[in-house]
Parts: structure tokens; sequence; C-alpha cells
């Protein structure tokens, strides 16, 4: 509890204390000692409400009067007028309990978010110009310096790991329990904890940068994206207390001027519907509900930029795939080498120097499969054609080396598919068709899973979206029992499906793409939504996605609808709640049925009922 909250509860306490006191002495003696009894009673109001009172006024001041202070005010003011001393006062206690609790819940909230990402490094160790290990700010450290980690410590900079062995804990980043072994020449992240050895990073990213800024950076702008929900409280609050204060007016005066002018049995009652009224439930809950949701995903290493998204994601009707690297490893291996005329390893070869410069997973699949360090003397004039291939001349000879649409877009007519299924990569010398290489790419684990959990959750179609050929797209997609696939698409073609796609979905339900965040920026930016696959330390996939899946499994995908699905389920809850209670009551105070006490639990207790159902959205059950 925070030293302002320990002086609230210490408010309470001594203004719960006077008030029970003077209640208990006048219930008993039933002593009428005028404006003295005022002034006892105005003892605890005073204590637990002056604070309130200075809002109201500085509302007033500034024109701002419509908010809950002001109801408060108005209340607890017209309460006294009608003589109903102890009343006033414990409406006045009872709402600030209500607000200390409101409070307690709010920061007990972002303290969970704040352990869920407690991954902000306190300080870099470099060795100085004396040879000693030495502490500094993780700002102050240059790209290209040597750092240490010593075992217990946070890495607090991405870089490469130059010397050292160790298993790091990335659960903080991705949610997964499992430690990852790290070795010299692995890359490493800011924001994971080094377990086990000592490791000397080179730094590739100054802290502003690094992973850890990023995702700190995503998770406290957040709130600021605010879902429709949200909005929609917000405006509904604008118009909602301007009409209960006009409502409490007409209720004040139009009936006793009607009917018996008993004035002050009717400005009770107003002020009763005020009390009433407070729309505390509604505001302080949605968002607390959006910021539980987008916690929970947080720790399961999913991470949400805002309840806009979150809501959105509640809704998915259409989920697009990308295919290699988000379905599949996109760790491709040379499977079959099929020559025409020249030998299988001339080939390989010819094809590995053509795709020297490029690193693009099929073409480091190539150079692997040769195994030869590449002669730049070589190569010359070498042109990557996206969505094609690479043209370069190899020792003096033109060399293509691409899929079928580069074959057939160079005149190469005796380029011919393969019976295996796989990435064909057909190779041309001096315009003479030399064969193909055939290079596979296997599932990931957990992919038929994911795509089994979407279907069981109600999403309407699943499309994947490749640039492979088409039996490579079919041979996927039957694999994993997806409902369409997209085949041999250039990145242009990707985004011309999704319109399509976008055209021929219900308007209530979100298209939502699945990428690997860096070839795959305008799909994402077009769908609904964009969900960036493994992309842990990746900044266009940070910068491109409106949700970042921490690691590459895709059974985080289904958990994030999930998530969304609950908090949406929570707000809902709360909305029906809320007004429901405070409907009925309302109508109750409003014919004198219900009292100040009453309208102390339609406002302070349905908070507190709200605030408990909008904090089970931090629960995330794996």
């Amino acid at each position: 509890m925070s030293r302002k909250q320990k002086k609230m509860l210490t408010r309470i306490i001594i203004s719960f204390v006077i008030l029970a006191a003077e209640m208990i002495i006048f219930g008993v003696t039933k002593a009428d000692i005028g404006i003295w009894k005022l002034i006892l009673f105005l003892i605890p109001y005073l204590i637990i409400g002056y604070d309130i009172l200075r809002k109201a006024l500085l509302g007033i001041i500034h024109l701002q009067l419509f908010d809950e202070s002001f109801l408060m005010t108005v209340a607890t003011i017209g309460a006294f007028a009608t003589g109903e001393y102890a009343e006033g006062t414990a409406v006045m206690l009872f709402y600030q309990v209500g607000e200390l609790f409101q409070s307690c819940a709010v920061s007990k909230s972002r303290k969970s978010i704040s352990e869920l990402m407690d991954i902000r490094p306190d300080y870099a160790n470099i060795v100085d110009e004396n040879g000693r290990l030495i502490q500094v700010d993780p700002e102050e450290v240059e790209i290209g310096s040597v750092i240490t980690v010593k075992a217990g410590e946070k890495v607090p900079l991405d870089g490469v790991v130059i010397s050292g062995t160790s298993a790091v804990d990335t659960s903080a980043l991705t949610g997964e329990s499992i430690p990852r072994d790290i070795c010299e020449g692995s890359e490493i992240i800011s924001g994971c904890v080094n377990l086990t050895g000592i490791l000397k990073i080179k730094v590739t990213k100054e802290f502003g940068q690094s992973t850890v800024s990023k995702i700190l950076e995503l998770v406290e702008n957040s709130q600021e994206k605010k879902s429709k929900s949200e909005n929609f409280i917000s405006k509904f609050a604008r118009i909602y207390t301007p009409a209960v204060v006009i409502g409490a007016l007409v209720l004040a005066l139009i009936p006793p001027l009607l009917t018996d002018g008993d004035f002050g049995k009717w400005v009770y009652r107003a002020m009763t519907f005020l009390v009433i009224s407070c729309p505390c439930a509604l505001v302080i809950s949605i968002p607390l509900t959006f910021f539980s949701g987008i916690g929970g995903a947080s720790k399961a290493g999913i991470l949400i930029k805002g309840g806009n998204y979150l809501e959105a994601l509640a809704s998915a009707g259409v989920i697009v795939f990308d295919k290699t690297g988000t379905l599949t490893k996109g760790s491709f291996e040379v499977t079959a080498v099929h020559s025409d005329k020249m030998d299988e390893s001339s080939l390989l070869e010819t094809a590995a120097l053509a795709e020297c410069y490029s690193d693009h997973p099929i073409s480091l699949s190539l150079k692997r499969a040769w195994g030869k360090e590449c002669d730049p003397s070589r190569i010359e004039n070498t042109e990557e054609i996206a969505g094609h291939g690479v043209k370069a001349v190899i020792d003096g000879k033109t060399v293509l080396a691409g899929n079928m649409k580069l074959m057939k877009s160079e005149g190469i007519s005796e380029a011919h598919d393969c019976h295996h299924a796989g990435t064909a990569v057909h190779v041309a010398v001096n315009g003479v068709y030399m064969g193909h290489i055939i290079i596979s790419d296997a599932l990931k684990e957990g992919a038929k899973e994911a795509m089994e959990n979407l279907r069981n959750m109600g999403v309407q179609k699943t499309v994947i979206l490749t640039g492979d050929d088409r039996r490579v797209g079919e041979q996927c997609a039957k694999a994993l029992g997806i409902d369409e696939y997209h085949a041999e698409l250039l990145p242009a073609d990707k985004v011309d499906c999704v319109e399509k796609l976008l055209a021929e979905k219900s308007p209530k339900s979100s298209l939502i793409f699945v990428g690997d965040g860096i070839n795959d920026a305008p799909v994402l930016t077009r769908a609904d939504i964009g969900i960036a696959m493994g992309a842990m330390g990746s900044d266009a996939a940070i910068e491109a996605a409106d949700v970042v899946l921490m690691d590459d499994d895709p059974r985080k995908i289904p958990l994030a609808i999930k998530i969304a699905e609950k908090t949406a389920s929570i707000v809902r809850q709360n909305i029906i709640f809320a007004l429901g209670i405070k409907l009925l009551t309302l109508i109750l105070g409003a014919l004198g049925i219900a009292n100040m006490w009453a309208a102390v639990f339609a406002d302070v207790g349905v908070s507190v009922i709200a605030i408990l159902n909008a904090m089970r959205a931090m629960n995330v059950k794996k």
C-alpha cells in the first residue's frame, strides 16, 4: 500500500470511529442540540471529504462540473440540508472506501504487469581503463562495446556473444519457462536472465533501440489506444452525468410543486438519485479490464499494443497465415537435385554462387548444401528480382536461379515442374535450362494443434498465402486442415488476396493476418489485426504488427484470441451488471423506496464487484 493510500485509510478509520460514536450517542439519547449537532457531524464529514469538496470546487471554477466529485458534493450537502447528517457523512465515507479499494485494485494490476515485465536492466558491466569491471547505466553503453553478464544478471542490451556458454531464462519475454542455450556467436537480446556461465557480449544496439526498451514502450503506450468500449464509456459519462443532474433537479422541484409541497422529502430523494447515478463502476472497471487483459497476455509472451486491438481479436472471423516461418520452421534443406545438362554438384554450385549475396532462407539452404565459401571474384552484376529469384553473371556466364515465374519471364521454355513436393529453384545458364533443386520446409511443432484449437473456437475460415509453388501450398493446407490456400504470390498479390477476403467477411468479424513481420509488413498493416510470429528481437515485426508474439509457437494465436474473448466477456458483464443495478436503484430511489444506504451499494458496492470481476482478465490459463 502506498503512502497516499495509507493516509486515506487513516482518514477513513478516524472518520468512521467519530461517525459511529456520534450515531450511537444521538441514537441512544435522542438529544436535540440544534446547530451543535450539525457541527459535530461536520467533523467526520470534513475529515473524510475535504479533498472531494476541493475537487468539486475546482471543477466549478474551471467549468468542469459534471464529474463524480461534483455529484458526491451536491448529494451529501443536500443530505445535510435536509437534516440527514449521519447519512450524508456515511455516503462520503463509503464513497472514499470505494475510491481506496479502486486505487488499491489499480495499483495491484499495475504492479502485476510491472512484475510480469520486470525486464528493465538496472546496469551494464563494462571493463574500465584499469581493467576493473564497473557498473554503468545501460543508456551510456555504445554500439560495439563489450559488456560482461554474470550468472543471475539480466542481459542489459542486445548483442552477439563473443565468449562464454550459458542457459538464459527468456520467460519474461516469451512466457516459456524452458531455458535457451547460448554459446559463442549466438545472438542475445536484452531482458532475458543469464542463468549459469559468464558471457561477454558485443553490443549491437543502443539501449533506446533494444528489445527491452521497445517492449516496455509497447506496454506503457498500450493504454493510449482505447477500445470502442472504453471510448463509448467516456462519451457516455459526458452525456449521462449532466442528464442525471438535470433529472435530480426535476425530481427535487417538480413533484412537490404538483403534489404535497414537501420539498424536504423530494430533495432527499433527488440526493439519493445523484449518489446512485455516479458512473464509477463503468468509468474505472472497463479500462481496468482491458489493462488487465493486456497484462495477462504479456505474461504469456503476447504483446498487444492497445485495448482496441484486444477488442478486435475477440471477434476473429478469418485468419490468414503466411506459410514460411509462421506455420513452417523456415529451416529449409535441399532434399533433391535434378540435373538436365550438367552434373548435380555443378548445378548446386552454380545455384549457391548465384544466391551468394542473399540472406533469404532458401539461399542459405543452398549455400549450406554446397558447403563451400563463395569466391566473390567469380560473381558480378548480381540482381535480385523480388518474388522471382536472382540473375547474376558467374564466371562470365549469365545465370538465372529462381522460380518458374523467373524462367517464363526470361523465355526459358525447357523449364518444367518437379514431381517432388517442395520449393523448386530452377537454374538456367546463358539461356539454357540446366535443372532444378528441391528445397523442403518442415511444419512447426504445434501448428496442427493451433489450427484445431482455432476451429474449435469457431473461427470461420483459415487461409494460407505463400510465394511457394501451388503443390507446396496445397500440401501444407491439407496437412494442417486449413480451408483455403493461395500460392505463387508476390508481396503485392498477398495484399490483393487480403483485400478480397476483407470484402467477403462479415462486417462484425475481424480479419487477422499472421506473418513473420519482416517480409509481410504491407499485409500486416492492411489486415484488421496484424500478428507478428517469432518476432523476438525483430524491429520490423514490433513496428508493423498490432500484436507481437515473443516466440514462434503457433499455439499462442488461439491463446491470444482466448484472452481477448475473456476480456470482452468481462467488459460486457460489467456494463450489463452496473447499468442494470443502477437503473433499478434509480427507479426505486425516485419512488422513495431506496434510501441513501441503497444508493451507497449502487455506487460503491457495484464498483467494487465490477473491479474484482475486471481483475480476472489478468489470470491466463495457457
